[in-house]
């Protein structure tokens, strides 16, 4: 496994929220992707949320990082203790399948494994104990780059 950090969804306010975790860690965000930055592929927001965070990174150290997101999906209501995923990066392809299939097995597939815009792969998996897990694995994939 390449890496694995906390991935925190937020109301809203991941902007806010991260402004103060810069205040006490330090360091520079990794990027703040928000919605409209999707162009047309905007996941049927209204517009009211394209400016809302879509994904941003803060560097904790130690090769560490905190990652989040402005849940505007209401499918599932956010309540603090489910919003929170471990984010997974794959060294490979087969490894993001293998482990992907071995963590959602008695569990839940939330989004299966698939080719997205930042990722050759990815899906969301509740395992059979409750954990929320995302898998990625980025391969070729250059998103953002001009």
């Amino acid at each position: 496994m390449k890496s694995a950090n906390p991935y925190v969804f937020f109301p809203g306010n991941t902007e806010e929220a991260f402004g103060f975790y810069k205040s006490v860690f330090g360091g520079d965000f990794m990027g703040m992707l928000r919605y409209r930055d999707f162009g047309e592929s905007t996941m049927g927001l209204p517009a009211s949320a394209l400016d809302k965070i879509a994904h941003t990174a803060l560097p904790l150290g130690g090769g560490s990082i905190l990652m989040a997101t402005d849940q505007m999906d209401s499918k599932t209501p956010l309540v603090t203790g489910n919003n929170f995923f471990i984010a997974l990066e794959a060294e490979s392809a087969e490894e993001a399948d293998r482990v992907f299939q071995a963590l959602s097995a008695g569990g839940t597939v939330e989004m299966p494994l698939a080719k997205v815009e930042w990722a050759e792969k990815y899906g969301m998996c509740k395992d059979r104990f409750g954990i929320q897990w995302m898998m990625s694995y980025t391969g070729n994939v250059n998103f953002g780059a001009g």
